[in-house]
Parts: structure tokens; sequence; C-alpha cells
């Protein structure tokens, strides 16, 4: 592209034809605010945040929708520019709801930080508010419309992200509020539950579905055995909860922290993770040598497991019958776990720190208790995690001394078990133990690099023991659309394919720590996805066995309890079945 040169702020700089005035601030280290905008996703204007003077103009102009020009003079920190964007966030105040100290984003508030950058202290804007909605239906999202700002990122995020768009604009004027269709419940339409749109909401009108006050009053319940299991992508983000650095892998720091809280037993969900592995390797390689559906996809991602339950239900037999590795690990934990220790199931209660939001309405799902108890009982994201350990007095988690993972029964995890939590991750532990079962022997080269990174779809020819597949990796739904259309017309040349709901995997869930839209479109990209990516694949290049059937704990449990993967206690603990979901449950809609 053609180079342009403009001044900001008096400082000459060089830009792109096409960037606008906010692309070619930030690729020169120029800070400008921005509310609504998010890169890549939306670019609105809505907010009017941003507004700059721009010589010859004869109003400030928003710099996220204004494309630079050759010889443009941009003042950001003019008075007038101040001055307006200061007008600006105090109007949007008049409107907002100010309960701040006891709102679940205060600290982390982008509003909050406007105000306190520009000096906002006094309301200079008094009026009604528009009517608000509190809405908590669901299991996993709570919507708060007195506290939105009208910024329409989650919006953006859900039509361009997920490429669903359940999320809109209702009514008009003073009246206008967000949310889904006839401004009705996430239960109500084909929400996903993913939580994307919490993680781009700049305030707490979107925000995850509390469960601490359960887990805490399991926790003092004498009666109760409470049993905490943690995701591998947790460790890659609960340190920024207490202002560690993105990407700093806190695994030991984590234990400790939670056994400090109360919790009976305290285990990694890569048990489950390389329990998953034996199982859907196993239904891969029986599909493929017995003629089953394919290609097949993975099943660990409960919002890709709504999504396709929703926008593609007759595709749901190529879908893999395994059930994601915490609802394992908590079915085995009320069973084998149970029997083992001579703890009556019903007073177990198995607590799962999650990075996604959908994991909340998954445990909740009939068609995944095994019986009479609910395998998982409560589910944390990973900032409920973090407020939680806060609550019980641990305020510097740096401070405390590792501590490792209880070690009885279920304690033993592969590195396979820890990269669930990167995008291609699922594949390429699958394909570390598939190829291992094959070859008869241990693998030379165990890392499938073919797997890894940040492409929305990633594709590799694997050879099997002489027998060639071509495998895909995506997620995000837009990213995973093209694929399902192509197995929906009968095209696809895939025989296994791994589908995330999140972009970029766990690392990236809607439950994690929520990174400012200031952090996340610096001057140089400001890469947290491939930080905490990084983290894990770390752990893993360490770990002593790295491959999940080589997880001596795992194969003890088939030994005395399961039997082999696949059996008839297998298919009956650790696999489950789907059905067609309506899109709209609203009284006068239609299909």
């Amino acid at each position: 592209m053609a180079e342009v040169h403009i001044k900001i702020n008096n400082q000459f700089v060089t830009a792109e034809e096409g960037d606008t005035i906010l692309e070619a601030a930030n690729k020169s280290g120029i800070q400008i605010p921005t509310l609504c905008y998010l890169k890549n996703v939306i670019r609105s204007g809505a907010c009017r945040v941003c507004l700059v003077e721009v010589k010859g103009a004869r109003a400030l102009l928003s710099a996220c929708t204004t494309p630079v020009s050759e010889g443009m003079e941009v003042w950001t920190n003019s008075e007038r520019a101040i001055r307006g964007r200061k007008t600006t966030v105090e109007l949007i105040m008049s409107n907002h709801n100010k309960n701040c100290l006891s709102c679940k984003r205060n600290t982390n508030c982008e509003l909050q930080r406007l105000c306190a950058e520009l000096g906002i202290r006094q309301n200079r804007f008094e009026g009604e508010h528009t009517p608000p909605t509190f809405e908590d239906a669901s299991w996993g999202i709570v919507r708060d419309t007195s506290k939105c700002v009208l910024c329409e990122r989650c919006i953006g995020t859900c039509q361009n992200v997920q490429g669903i768009g359940i999320l809109g604009l209702q009514n008009r004027g003073f009246k206008t509020i967000c949310g889904p269709i006839y401004n009705g419940s996430f239960n109500d339409v084909n929400c996903m539950q993913c939580g994307q749109c919490v993680i781009a909401c700049p305030v707490g009108a979107l925000t995850e579905k509390e469960e601490i006050h359960e887990v805490i009053e399991a926790i003092n319940d004498p009666d109760k055995v409470v049993i905490c299991q943690t995701a591998p992508a947790v460790r890659a983000s609960l340190g920024e909860e207490f202002g560690m650095p993105i990407g700093s892998l806190v695994t030991g720091k984590m234990v400790a922290a939670l056994k400090r809280c109360g919790f009976d037993r305290v285990y990694d969900t890569n048990f489950g993770a390389d329990l998953t592995i034996m199982e859907e390797g196993t239904e891969l390689l029986k599909r493929v040598t017995e003629g089953g559906t394919l290609p097949m996809f993975t099943s660990c991602s409960p919002g890709w497991v709504r999504y396709i339950e929703y926008e593609y239900p007759e595709l749901l037999p190529h879908l893999s019958s395994a059930k994601s590795p915490h609802m394992m690990f908590g079915a085995i934990c009320k069973t084998y776990w149970a029997e083992k220790h001579n703890v009556d199931p019903s007073k177990i209660f198995v607590v799962s720190i999650m990075p996604c939001i959908a994991k909340k309405s998954e445990a909740r799902k009939p068609e995944l208790h095994t019986g009479e108890y609910q395998d998982v009982d409560a589910v944390l994201t990973t900032r409920e995690a973090g407020r939680l350990i806060k609550m019980y007095g641990m305020d510097d988690l740096d401070a405390l001394e590792d501590e490792a993972f209880d070690q009885d029964l279920l304690g033993e995890y592969t590195g396979a078990g820890v990269i669930f939590g990167a995008t291609g991750g699922v594949m390429e532990a699958a394909l570390r133990t598939v190829k291992q079962k094959l070859d008869g022997k241990p693998l030379e080269r165990v890392d499938f690099m073919e797997c890894r990174g940040m492409a929305g779809v990633k594709e590799a020819q694997i050879d099997l023991n002489g027998t060639k597949i071509w495998i895909a990796i995506t997620s995000s739904m837009t990213c995973a659309k093209p694929l399902l259309e192509d197995v929906r017309a009968g095209i696809s040349k895939y025989t296994f394919i791994e589908v995330m709901g999140c972009p970029g995997g766990c690392i990236n869930g809607g439950g994690q720590s929520i990174v400012s839209a200031r952090k996340k479109h610096g001057r140089i990209g400001y890469t947290y996805k491939d930080r905490r990516m990084k983290a894990l694949y770390d752990e893993d290049r360490f770990k002593q066995k790295r491959v999940s059937m080589d997880n001596s704990q795992i194969q003890q449990l088939y030994d005395e309890f399961l039997g082999e993967p696949g059996s008839e206690i297998a298919e009956k603990l650790l696999h489950t079945t789907y059905s067609p979901k309506q899109k709209f449950h609203l009284v006068g809609m239609e299909e």
C-alpha cells in the first residue's frame, strides 16, 4: 500500500493508505482513548470517545472511523478535543448505574478508567435513566442494561466473531437497549453461552453468573467432601487477576491458594483430558477402521456443541460422543474415586474452575448426568476463582509458595493434557496417542507443529502408520462455518476436525481474565493469546510424560475399573448423546 504522511500532535507519522487516524496513532505509540472500538471486530464510532481535532475540519472527528489523508494534521489532546471527549463521557455517565463498588468490573472497567483519566468526579448532567433490564435466567450470562453504554462491542463480537448475531439494539432514542430479540433471555435464543460478549463488554453490563457463594457453602459444610479441578488454560490467566504479567504460569501458586480456601482435594482437569484422549482416540480409530461417520468433530468445547445443536443439527452424527474432560473427571470422581475412598457419592461436591462460561450450562445438561447425581456441582470461571482467593485474604498470589496437585488416583497428567487449553492442542494430544498406539512404540517426534499457531483454520496431512489422513483445526464459529458447510455438502476431505468455540481456544475463553481493548490493540499488537498459549506449551515441553496413554494412573483406572476404552462402563460414564435444539423459545416467534 502507498504511504501517507501526516502529523499527529506535531509529530511526523507515516501511515498506510486506508488506515484510520486511530490505527496510524497506535502504530506510532500515540494513545487515543476508545470505548466502542475493537480491532477487526467493530469500529462504529458510536461512543465518540476517540474524538480528535483535525486541521480544517469544522467539527471534532472520531479517530476510529476517519481515514488518514496526505498532509493531514491531527491533535489528540488539544483543549477542544479533551473538552469534547470529557463531555461525551459525562453524557454516557449520566445514564449509567454508578454502583462501582459492588460491580464485578470495579478497577477493571474501561469507563471507570476514562473517568479517572479525564478527571470526571461529579455528575454534571442529571436526569432520568433509561428503564433497565436485569436478566439472569441462563446458567452462564447475566445482563444488566443499567450499566450498558451502547458501545455495540457485544453485538459486533457475536456477529463478526461467532457469526450468530443474537444481540442487537432495540427501541429508539432514550429507550434504546441492547439484548437478545424482544429483550428476552439468553436462554430464549440460539446463544452458545461462549461468553465472548462478556469479555468484549467494556463495563459490567454483561458478566458471568456467579457461583462463588454456593462453593463457599459447600466448603463450610462438614458433611461435604469438596473436590476442585482446574482446567489447563486457567493457570495461564489467573495471575492476571493479581496484577501479574499476561502469560504468567501460576500452576503451583494456584494450587496453594485453592488448598488454603479449604478444598478437600485439588486436582488437575488434565487427568480428565488424558482420559478424553483415550476415549476420543479410540472412537476415531473405530470410525476409520469400521466405517463410522467421518469426519469426526471434537466435542470438548461446550459452546461449539451448543452451536452445532442449534445451527447444524443434521451434522450431530459427526460429533464425538466423548464428554469434555471436566465432565469425565466428575463422573470418575463420583464412581471410581468414591469407591476407592469409601465415600458416599451424594456427599461429594465437585467444583470445576474453567476458562469457559459455557461450562456452567454444560454441567446442568441432563444428557451429561451419569446417574442420580450431577457429576459436576459448580463451575467457577478464572475470574471467579480470583475473587474467591481474594475473599480468603490472599491478595498477592505471587507471594505463595508453590504446592503440588493432590496425587491420589486422579492426580497424574501428561503434557498432552496441558495443551488442551490452546487451539490445536486437542488435535495434537489425540495424534500423539493415536500414532503411538498404531506404531506400537514410543514416538520419535512428540511435537506436531502443524497443529500450533493462531490461524483461524489450520490443516495438515498426517501419516498414521501408513494411512494418510487430513486433519483440520479451527476456533470461533466464523472460521468453523466453511468447514461445516463442506461437510454438509459432502465434499470435506478431512478425517478429524478440532473445533473450539472461542478464538484461540480456551486460553481466550469467555471466563478468562479480561484484557482491556487498549492492551489488545496497542502499538505492536498486544498478543495476549500468544503469551497464554506459550505458557501451556512451555509446561508441556518440560513434562516427563507427554503422551496421554503413558499416564500410569489412567492405565490403572482402566485396569481396575473401566476395562478398556470404549467398554460398556466407559460408554455409560464417559460418553453422551446430542439432540437438535430449537433456536427460539419466545411466545409468538416462529422457529
